[in-house]
């Protein structure tokens, strides 16, 4: 009797105890606007070499000032004094960004676009071609260029490495920590005064873009002496020397261990997607500067880095294929033998994880030359390791959700990564092994008070298309009524479309289902066929019916929802930006089952969109060729042509400069809807790109309206 009524008293402990956590959750405030916006997100974690530290790169607005600001962060791990582990912010003029640690542990290099201290001399005022060819990807006429600067690691003084007219792309540490290599363009000063002359202020689109200068420069007046020594600021006797020279954009370089090499990656001086021949990889033999080709394919690469046997070089690819003719299947990671035996297109090139039906997304390469990826199976994203190409490609003891930024000590067991799921908002942790990722320790509080509100639940959703194949999305529901039943649906499609949607927390102006689903709306994540994380066959099945067959997708998708009782089908809306926006464009031709749309930055033909925007490469592989080509792909698969039967009230937002997806495509569906005479409204964001990157303002402008457009009109 005693042992049932101690039972029956720690069973009632239990049930009053998650009866009391229910209904605190239940108590706690929806996110606002405000506070979503606020958030912060995490754009580099490096583990220090010898594995005691970790540099965290955060972004977040600065209302005031009308920007992002970038600021690098430290966690360092107890010392013998005093055995505590702290987080302390490392720069402060939130311009600073790309942090990078010296071998010797005790340094951090990174870029930088502050303006500087002092007067700063001006070239004559010449425009600048590659900024007109690529607006884009042009910086702010206010923005100076970014500069490579070293702070050490208990802060202080921040040393600048470099100055000029333009940016430093990348940059890497000498082994012996006493000297950096760099690249830029060649000077515009040695230009300037030519070419004005003779061009006064013509524009010539190409043929003034500039070939890249790697440098090299001896910090050792900064990294042999005590970071808080008081010694005069050293800038002055910095002297960069020419090593090496390329006539194409240097995107990464990096260092061997042993000091011998570098490796670098290329793409095109103007960053436009035109055609693969400007993407390589490339060694340069130290200190001679000796450049040769290590790996040229039909791929656009993405990441590179050294294995610790100084022999191979690790990459992953944006787009493209490695193994053959060019195809956007799912992202791989591949090794290349700089030993080996070699062709024109360089060394031996061997495939990681070759087996592995996902999709890789970051990778890292650990002390003993493991491989450690983020592998994506449908929703998860988690990370798995393998000791060698032919190896068991092995996912490890973790959370559900999904893990990024991954980051291995060079001399340590230890790695860092950001982690996240759809009801937990990403922070940093940190694990002192491979086996202990599970247990790992979170070393940011960032986004705490988000954890503080009373946030959607999410679960994954399948349903089965017209021929057959399994297709899945998420469903995020509004807090407080995950499972019910007849709710009014928003469909927000993802971009790519080599992406997918999955068990992540997403706060940002271009995944907003966080705040659609506290407004009430059961959001729809559709990994239509074209994303990544269900096989090569299904994200190559998107071609050459780029938004036909995953506009099938979906809409079978949100049948099977209101077939379920899931989805209210007198209340469904559909939204989605970049690739998102095409599909938006596309559905709504093709069903009037929508009572309301928001859309952004999508095309609705592909004839001028190919010719000005930078993934032009891209754009004629998904359409089965060029327009004079496949003219039948590239008018079946406009959604303009089919207009005359849209009713939908759209809402629509572009970024002034974007030429990733041309600006002109959304003057182009406002045209039409004006003409048609249904309810629309266009807003553009003026000095921002395809990522609205440039003013905080302009994201959060984005999602209100578009909330408010919902309301409007989907109720």
């Amino acid at each position: 009797m005693l042992k049932l009524q101690a039972f029956l008293v720690a069973l009632f402990a239990v049930f009053s105890a998650a009866l009391l956590s229910a209904r605190s959750a239940a108590e706690q405030p929806l996110l606002t606007l405000d506070e979503f916006f606020d958030s912060v997100s995490f754009h580099s974690v490096e583990v220090s070499p010898d594995g005691l530290a970790v540099v965290i790169e955060t972004v977040r607005a600065d209302w005031e000032n009308n920007r992002y600001r970038s600021d690098l962060w430290i966690y360092r791990q107890g010392r013998a004094a005093s055995g505590r582990e702290s987080l302390v912010q490392l720069t402060r003029s939130g311009h600073d960004r790309n942090p990078q640690w010296s071998p010797d542990s005790r340094w951090i290099a990174f870029l930088s676009d502050r303006k500087p201290v002092g007067p700063v001399s001006k070239p004559p005022a010449v425009k600048d071609p590659e900024s007109q060819g690529n607006a884009g990807l042009a910086k702010q006429e206010d923005e100076p260029p970014a500069q490579l600067y070293v702070i050490g690691i208990d802060g202080g003084q921040e040393f600048p490495v470099t100055s000029g007219d333009d940016d430093v792309h990348a940059f890497a540490w000498s082994k012996d920590s006493r000297a950096i290599y760099f690249a830029a363009p060649l000077p515009k000063a040695q230009l300037q005064e030519a070419y004005q002359k003779e061009w006064k202020d013509v524009i010539r689109f190409r043929e003034s873009e500039r070939e890249d200068l790697i440098r090299s420069v001896d910090v050792s007046p900064i990294t042999t002496r005590p970071p808080h020594s008081g010694q005069q600021n050293p800038e002055l006797s910095l002297r960069p020397e020419i090593l090496t020279r390329t006539p194409y954009r240097v995107k990464q370089l990096i260092a061997s261990l042993d000091g011998r090499r570098l490796a670098f990656q290329t793409e095109s001086r103007s960053q436009r997607q035109e055609s693969l021949y400007a993407y390589g990889i490339y060694l340069v033999d130290l200190p001679g500067g000796q450049v040769r080709l290590l790996s040229r394919t039909e791929a656009i690469y993405e990441t590179i880095r050294w294995a610790p046997n100084n022999r191979d070089v690790f990459f992953s690819f944006l787009n493209g294929s490695v193994e053959g003719p060019y195809q956007d299947a799912q992202p791989r990671v591949y090794s290349v033998d700089m030993m080996g035996e070699h062709t024109s297109a360089g060394g031996r090139t061997t495939r990681w994880a070759s087996r592995f039906p996902g999709a890789l997304g970051d990778f890292t390469v650990t002390s003993s030359g493991a491989l450690l990826a983020s592998g994506r199976i449908g929703t998860e994203v988690q990370p798995y390791t393998q000791t060698g190409p032919a190896t068991e490609f092995v996912k490890r003891m973790a959370w559900p959700g999904s893990y990024e930024k991954l980051s291995a000590a060079q001399g340590s067991l230890r790695v860092a990564f950001v982690y996240s799921s759809t009801e937990k908002p990403p922070e940093v942790y940190f694990a002192d092994n491979l086996d202990s990722i599970d247990r790992a320790r979170p070393i940011t509080a960032f986004n705490q008070l988000l954890t503080q509100r009373r946030l959607p639940q999410g679960k994954p959703y399948r349903w089965t298309a017209d021929d057959g194949t399994t297709v899945e999305g998420m469903l995020i529901y509004p807090p407080g009524r995950f499972g019910v039943q007849h709710l009014p649906m928003l469909i927000l499609i993802h971009g790519g479309p080599e992406d997918a949607d999955g068990n992540r927390f997403e706060a940002d102006w271009e995944q907003w289902s966080v705040l659609a689903a506290n407004a009430g709306w059961l959001v729809f994540e559709p990994n239509y066929r074209g994303s990544v994380g269900y096989g090569d066959a299904f994200a190559l099945a998107i071609i050459p019916h780029l938004v036909s067959r995953p506009g099938k997708d979906i809409l079978e998708g949100v049948d099977a929802l209101v077939k379920d009782g899931i989805a209210d089908p007198a209340h469904l809306t559909v939204g989605g930006y970049s690739y998102g926006g095409y599909m938006t464009n596309w559905l709504i031709t093709q069903t009037t089952r929508f009572k309301a749309a928001v859309t952004g930055a999508g095309a609705v033909e592909h004839v001028c969109n190919w010719g000005n925007d930078d993934t032009s490469l891209d754009d004629a592989y998904f359409l089965g060729g060029l327009p004079w080509e496949a003219q039948k792909n590239y008018n079946e698969e406009a959604a303009i042509w089919q207009f005359g039967r849209v009713t939908t009230p759209t809402h629509i937002v572009a970024g002034a400069n974007d030429t990733l997806v041309y600006v002109g495509e959304a003057y182009l569906l406002e045209r039409a809807l004006f003409t048609r005479d249904i309810p629309h409204t266009l807003l553009i964001f003026p000095g921002e790109g395809h990522e609205l990157d440039k003013n905080p303002w302009h994201g959060k402008i984005k999602v209100r309206e578009e909330l408010k457009w919902l309301a409007k009109y989907g109720s």
